[in-house]
């Protein structure tokens, strides 16, 4: 039976939403491959999320399957425009296994891909994207935008601005955005918001400049929030009071 498109909850803080995963999100604590329970359970977070009645766009980077770094330097035996096209197909891959997971827990999906993919995905074509979240499908983008050089992050910030997302969510294995490295440094400082100015003069690493400056540009906002946290999708969705919100303004 199809998925009705009438959102659940008539107060909804965001209607529509882009959720940027990493590569590793999918992996294991070694970070690469696709671990089976860690796809389940992110499925099981958006199933949840979209129940709340919320259109959720899905990106996916590939960096748990390969890293643009290996083949960076002057010995390096692949080009690194080739290097990039390949990153490519592994975010289709992470794709694939998204869709399976999240069709196995009930939600309905399409992928759409930025490269010509046919016999895995449709083409990413904006009104088809937008009747598929119409019809309450989750779609979920592969292919960055289709052209070597441009990070996923980029590419979540410009689909967020085609396909008229309210937020992008930036989803990670901390809390939010700190002064410095969590992981490293144990004192550091945890921000509630920032702006987009803020990020750039203090080079933070949320996401590249060219993301930021997108999101700027139009005042699409970013939410940075712990997924490894049960619920917090659902709770990012909802517009719940978690993470590190960025946008053109502090979060009051």
């Amino acid at each position: 039976m199809p998925q009705s498109a009438e959102p659940a909850d008539k107060n909804l803080v965001y209607r529509r939403v882009i959720l940027k995963l990493s590569g590793e999100s999918l992996a294991d604590s070694s970070q690469r491959g696709i671990s089976g329970d860690e796809v389940e359970g992110i499925a099981r977070q958006i199933k949840q999320a979209h129940a709340s009645g919320c259109e959720i766009i899905v990106v996916i980077g590939g960096g748990n399957i390969l890293r643009g770094a290996a083949f960076s330097g002057a010995n390096a035996i692949v080009h690194e425009a080739t290097a990039h096209y390949m990153g490519m197909l592994a975010t289709v891959i992470n794709s694939m296994a998204m869709q399976d997971a999240l069709e196995a827990v009930g939600c309905h999906t399409r992928i759409m891909s930025a490269v010509g993919v046919d016999t895995v995905a449709e083409p990413f074509i904006r009104r088809r994207a937008m009747r598929h979240l119409e019809k309450g499908r989750v779609v979920i983008l592969a292919a960055g935008i289709g052209s070597p050089f441009v990070t996923t992050d980029t590419a979540a910030a410009q689909r967020a601005l085609e396909l008229e997302a309210d937020v992008v969510l930036k989803a990670t294995r901390v809390d939010g955005v700190y002064s410095e490295d969590p992981e490293k440094n144990p004192h550091a400082v945890l921000y509630q918001s920032l702006t987009y100015n803020e990020v750039m003069e203090k080079n933070l690493k949320v996401m590249d400049a060219t993301a930021i400056a997108l999101c700027r540009e139009r005042s699409v906002p970013i939410l940075v929030f712990n997924f490894k946290q049960d619920g917090n999708i659902v709770r990012a969705v909802t517009g719940q009071t978690i993470g590190t919100w960025i946008g053109p303004h502090r979060r009051s």
